[in-house]
Order: C-alpha cells, then structure tokens, then sequence
C-alpha cells in the first residue's frame, strides 16, 4: 500500500502543508518516489505522521518532538512541561467559569469583580472603577479583607464621602475626615499586611502606589482626596497607625 501527499494529510487528519513543513524541519523523513516522481508513503509514515499530531495536540513544540521518540530524561522533562502548562490553562479557565457563573446569576453586578457582589450596592461609580483596578494588583487574600472593610463601612461615611461636593467647606470636609479616621485606623490593626510594603500585592508596592495616585484624581473630586488625606493624618496621630488604607488609597 502507498498513499500520496493528499491521501497521507487525509487519513492522519492533517494538511498537505504540515506535511512538506514535517519533511523541512526533519520530524517526517523523505518517502521513496515513483518513476513519475510523485511520493509514495507506507505505513511507518502514517503511524509516525499521526504521532507527531498526537504531540502536537497536546501542546508539544515541533522542536522537541523529536525528544519523545527516545528514552531519557529529555523526554520525560517536556512531558512534565506540557502537564504544568495545561495545568495553568485548567485553573484558569475554571476561574472564567465561576465568574461567568457569577455573571450569569447576577447579571446586574458585571461591572464589579468576582466575591464583591454582596457590597455592590454600597460602591459608587468611581469605586466600582478602584475595585477593578485593585484586582490587577492585589492578591486574593488582600481583596477579600477590602471587601470586609466595605461590609463595615457606616453609611453615613459612605454617603457622606460619595456625596462630599468639590467646592465642599473646611469644616465639612475636617468633620468627615475625623469621622473617616477611627475607621482607617481599625483597618490597619484588623488588616497588617496594609502596613507592610511588600504585601498584599502582586506586582511591586511602589506600582501600586504610583499607579493609584494617577488614577485617583480621575475617580474623586479634590474635596474627597482632602478629606482622605486629613482623615489618614488623624490616623496618623494614633498608637496604632500605619500604611495608606488600600479601601481608598489617597
């Protein structure tokens, strides 16, 4: 039996393409040729043809196929290479799956991150914007304790800052600030890792800080950035201060 190029690409499920590609890079050696000069391929080269598709669904890279054919250490390294990549691609798209199963259920809360469903309602526009961006930057653990500090935000602060005009007073804006502060300061003894530089993060802390002061002012008016930055002075002045609380960075 001899099968031609077309025949070949057919039966392994492949491409006349793949095949010459095959034969170019050295992974499908050469068949014997009629006094016609057409090719005709047996039965090792189907067998080896659908081996080298076989590899390359599984996400083998055409340069270490070749490493599969043989025993060794070679061998048994790309296979574990291939297994934690599809390792990683499981676990990700089993993470799509639940947050679209939590969009599917709730289809009112696409515009906030997966766990902050329950706080939906407490988060104005402009913090429904500083959620997301925090969950490019912050770790699980880290976001689920911001979540917890929403739960326990008073109303009144909550509406009193999202509703803080930017032409606000003084005095209007010092007596949230000193209603703001006792808050931030219990954030920082429930919450350590808001104290520590280096944690709670994914990326660097110096990003982080950057990339917030950039974004801030685009999300709050200046009255709501000062009464912020009064409330974390006052927090300063207590026994327990510490960082920039990551629930509204200055």
């Amino acid at each position: 039996m001899a099968w031609s190029t077309r025949e070949l690409a057919e039966l392994a499920g492949t491409t006349v393409n793949a095949i010459r590609h095959y034969h170019r890079v050295g992974l499908l050696e050469e068949p014997e040729r009629r006094s016609n000069g057409y090719k005709q391929y047996k039965t090792h080269h189907l067998a080896r043809l659908i081996r080298i598709r076989r590899l390359r669904e599984l996400g083998m890279p055409l340069d270490r196929v070749d490493s599969l054919g043989a025993d060794g250490g070679d061998a048994h390294d790309a296979l574990r290479m291939i297994d934690a990549e599809l390792a990683t691609s499981i676990e990700r798209l089993q993470r799509a799956r639940t947050e679209l199963a939590f969009m599917l259920d709730d289809p009112t809360s696409l515009d906030v991150p997966l766990g902050f469903s329950t706080v939906a309602d407490h988060l104005s526009d402009a913090d429904r914007a500083l959620i997301t961006i925090y969950t490019r930057f912050f770790d699980q653990d880290a976001l689920s304790d911001i979540r917890r500090m929403i739960e326990v935000e008073p109303s009144d602060i909550e509406r009193g800052y999202n509703d803080l005009a930017a032409d606000a007073s003084e005095s209007t804006k010092q007596e949230l600030a000193e209603r703001m502060a006792p808050l931030l300061a219990r954030h920082r003894a429930d919450y350590p890792w808001l104290n520590e530089k280096e944690s709670g993060t994914r990326v660097e802390r110096d990003l982080v800080d950057a990339t917030l002061r950039d974004v801030m002012p685009e999300l709050y008016n200046a009255a709501q950035r000062d009464a912020l930055r009064r409330a974390i002075l006052i927090a300063d002045e207590r026994p327990d201060h510490g960082a920039t609380p990551a629930s509204k960075p200055e």
